[in-house]
């Protein structure tokens, strides 16, 4: 994609303005850091295009104050840009599972929300962080996930984050981006820090 021009253009009738216009489905997985992270500055920029952005965090606990939700949800009501609406639904971080023993009924109401909102046509940037974690459990099934994310109606976009993002949901997908890990200050026993990590 040498300046953002595509290698191929489809002969599928749309114009050029369409196409650029159509809603995608993007996934963030693999075992890297920055999958969420990315996520977020996605939902800086359609906050920035005026784009009412709502953040689903499944699993990750209400008790954690992330940064990117402080810094969204004070956009959110500076009145510059987009709305921001904030869920949490899980009661432990992901790689906690001593923690989880409630998190599987929350990621069911979750994602029934998602459902409700996703067809009021609710918000234009969806981030579903976390979200391949409960269909990797078997917590919500894929296949409902794959059918309702595909007939979604107008111009809503979604990013789905998480390790062992589900196959059918990958080829669902417009984009697809696995973080791979290299290096982490934590194979060296360094613990996550302010900033950094959250």
């Amino acid at each position: 994609m040498p300046k953002g021009q595509p290698s191929v253009v489809p002969q599928d009738g749309l114009t050029t303005r369409q196409r650029r216009n159509r809603p995608l489905l993007m996934v963030h997985t693999g075992t890297g850091k920055g999958k969420s992270t990315a996520a977020f500055g996605m939902a800086l920029r359609a906050w920035n295009q005026g784009w009412p952005v709502g953040v689903f965090q499944f699993v990750k606990s209400a008790k954690w104050k992330v940064g990117e939700e402080r810094a969204l949800k004070v956009l959110g009501a500076s009145g510059e840009g987009g709305s921001v609406a904030w869920h949490k639904m899980g009661e432990g971080w992901s790689w906690v599972q001593r923690d989880l023993e409630d998190s599987e009924e929350a990621a069911r109401e979750g994602w029934e929300q998602v459902k409700r909102d996703l067809a009021a046509e609710t918000h234009r940037f969806y981030v579903l962080d976390e979200f391949a974690y409960p269909m990797h459990w078997g917590w919500v099934d894929v296949g409902e996930v794959v059918d309702v994310l595909r007939a979604r109606p107008g111009t809503q976009h979604v990013v789905v984050t998480g390790r062992n993002a589900p196959q059918p949901l990958l080829e669902a997908a417009d984009l697809v981006t696995e973080m791979g890990k290299v290096k982490h200050p934590m194979d060296a026993g360094q613990k996550g820090q302010r900033g950094i990590e959250w």
